[in-house]
């Protein structure tokens, strides 16, 4: 009986609960939506039966893991679509030359690609925006801004003047920061240092007096080895690790601020996109949300492991606090150039810029509570 009784009370403080939350949420409108429901709810397409075999290209090698996030893609959508639609990757050089991917797919030779956009500065500048910002999004920011903020669609608009559909295709994270043989945490130790990095990077470090060249990941080790170069960064460092330059290095100088965010895309000829039927659309969609979700967590999970076998060899150092913000400052007058310079940079920069000011709010309330190891928040280090 004391059984039942209790049973019954709890029962009973339930439905007070869930009346006293139902009577609250109705003072005020619901406060969000999934856009996508009214779609999924009434689904007017039939399974497609066609079968359909696609061309992927890219930038990357095989000993890259940029290389294996794109052929995830290519297989989650083998999957999902039961073999329906086959991509075909093809890595660099195999089906045509890693830089002339972009425009193997906008003329048809190849249905799709993967980049990291940075690389077509050449074809618009604004491309750089969509891949990685110094002291800009990370990649809780992409996330945010591309599906939630206008992000998508303005990338979208870009890749469009190319006869191409794009789509997010990968989210790797924070970059890590220059592996040198010069140690350096002040502004002034970055003056005459031999470095190399890409985009608009390559262009603040010469604004700090640096002397900096775009070399391909290929040339990379054998500059470091000779002494061509001081420092280099390249990627991740999961990716980075394989490529051995804690071998020729003493310091890795942190942090990545020249990519505080890597992000990569998939594009789509637009002919071959819109023969596509609707179904498999709608999965090409989906795989590619899929495996910017995974790419992040695998990266991520590997960079752990890679920086732990870094330290066994290297010294990790950071550039300290007055460094960054006055390295914040020059960035922000570069790209004011650059965006008074190109209006399709302007757009997608003041975009996200107007996210990271909206942002802040809810940045600085949840801070505080980063998930350090039990002795290192007792011992004061409460944020990243």
């Amino acid at each position: 009986m004391k059984k039942a009784l209790t049973t019954i009370f709890c029962i009973a403080l339930a439905l007070c609960f869930l009346t006293s939350a139902s009577i609250a949420a109705e003072k005020r409108e619901k406060f969000g939506s999934d856009k996508r429901h009214d779609i999924a709810n009434r689904v007017k397409f039939k399974p497609s039966t066609e079968k359909i075999r696609w061309k992927m290209v890219m930038p990357w090698s095989k000993g890259l893991l940029f290389y294996d996030i794109a052929v995830h893609f290519a297989d989650s959508v083998r999957l999902a679509s039961a073999g329906r639609l086959d991509i075909k990757a093809f890595s660099a050089g195999e089906l045509v030359p890693a830089m002339q991917s972009f425009d193997a797919v906008s003329q048809g030779s190849a249905d799709v690609g993967h980049d990291w956009p940075g690389y077509w500065k050449g074809k618009n500048e604004a491309f750089v925006a969509f891949a990685s910002v110094p002291f800009g999004l990370d990649a809780e920011g992409y996330n945010i801004w591309l599906y939630e903020k206008g992000g998508l669609e303005l990338m979208q608009e870009l890749y469009g003047q190319f006869n191409l559909f794009a789509l997010p295709g990968g989210q790797v994270g924070q970059e890590m920061g220059l592996s040198s043989n010069k140690r350096a945490t002040k502004m002034e130790d970055f003056k005459g240092m031999r470095v190399r990095t890409p985009g608009w990077y390559m262009d603040i470090m010469n604004n700090l007096g640096a002397s900096v060249s775009p070399l391909p990941g290929g040339e990379v080790y054998l500059a470091l080895e000779r002494g061509v170069i001081d420092a280099a960064e390249f990627s991740s460092p999961a990716i980075n690790y394989p490529m051995g330059f804690d071998e020729i290095t003493k310091y890795a100088i942190q942090p990545g601020v020249h990519q505080p965010g890597v992000q990569c895309a998939l594009f789509f000829n637009k002919d071959s996109y819109n023969k596509l039927p609707e179904d498999l659309k709608w999965i090409v969609d989906i795989c590619a949300k899929e495996t910017q979700l995974w790419s992040y967590n695998w990266i991520n999970s590997l960079n752990a492991e890679a920086i732990r076998r870094f330290k066994e060899k290297i010294e990790f150092v950071k550039m300290d606090k007055e460094t960054l913000i006055e390295f914040r400052k020059k960035t922000k007058a570069y790209l004011d150039e650059v965006k008074a310079k190109y209006p399709d940079v302007k757009k997608v920069l003041d975009s996200q810029e107007a996210f990271t000011e909206s942002f802040a709010d809810w940045r600085d309330a949840r801070s505080g509570a980063a998930a350090w190891p039990y002795e290192t928040y007792i011992g004061g280090r409460i944020t990243e």
